[in-house]
């Protein structure tokens, strides 16, 4: 089985929803799921059952499975994007269900929300912000504890993974190897992408894609869709 994903940038900005993507499977199988620095929200229907929940960031890739006859909806939240009722760092490489009504709403935060659709998830997220239940955080970035003092390295840190789930390092780890798996899948041999992103080395870029992706250099650069089916948008990564 291929899932094929279709993706849309969204006209809230990247500073709120990276992307929104669907698919579709057909057969009950398995996927690779790269490792994220970010949460999606997840909806999927089988034979009309609706199951509705949040997936975590992933600090490594895993396998995961898929029901046959099922669609998907997902919707890429930007790294710093807070839900109050479930901040990133509580589900890292985990997930968080919704209970779902029998009217077929999702309950957030203890009210009852209308699913939303593909074309719709903009009207969705700002209704989530007009409540209050979804956030920016400025991940430390010119905060202060108090007027006239800055805070400390450790605080930032802190702050950082509050919002996150992830520290600094992790982030620039995963981002950087999704970013090599882009340029070897858009055909870039691992000389160019150990230059650009700044690996020590071929075995290093190895490791990496191995630990991140799940996938080896030779299977990106292969055209394989089911080598690359699980790729997302990712951020530029050094160089870019």
């Amino acid at each position: 089985m291929v899932l094929r994903f279709e993706h849309r940038d969204t006209e809230i900005g990247a500073r709120v929803v990276d992307r929104v993507w669907r698919t579709h499977s057909d057969d009950e199988d398995t996927m690779t799921s790269a490792a994220r620095t970010c949460w999606h929200l997840i909806l999927s229907r089988t034979r009309g059952r609706l199951l509705a929940g949040l997936r975590g960031p992933e600090t490594r890739a895993t396998v995961a499975p898929v029901p046959a006859d099922t669609e998907f909806i997902g919707v890429r939240f930007a790294l710093g994007t807070v839900l109050l009722p479930h901040p990133a760092g509580a589900f890292v490489n985990g997930d968080v269900s919704f209970p779902v009504t029998d009217s077929g709403r999702m309950v957030i935060g203890g009210d009852e929300w209308e699913v939303p659709t593909y074309e719709n998830v903009e009207h969705f997220v700002r209704r989530l912000q007009d409540a209050g239940l979804l956030v920016r955080s400025r991940l430390g970035d010119g905060e202060r504890e108090h007027p006239g003092a800055d805070p400390t390295a450790r605080t930032l840190q802190r702050r950082y993974r509050a919002a996150t789930g992830l520290s600094r390092t992790a982030v620039t780890q995963i981002d950087r190897a999704n970013a090599a798996a882009t340029m070897l899948r858009d055909g870039h041999d691992w000389h160019a992408v150990v230059a650009r992103l700044g690996y020590f080395d071929q075995a290093h870029l190895a490791h990496a894609l191995r630990r991140y992706v799940g996938r080896t250099a030779r299977e990106l650069r292969s055209g394989d869709p089911a080598a690359m089916s699980f790729l997302y948008k990712t951020r530029p990564g050094p160089g870019s």
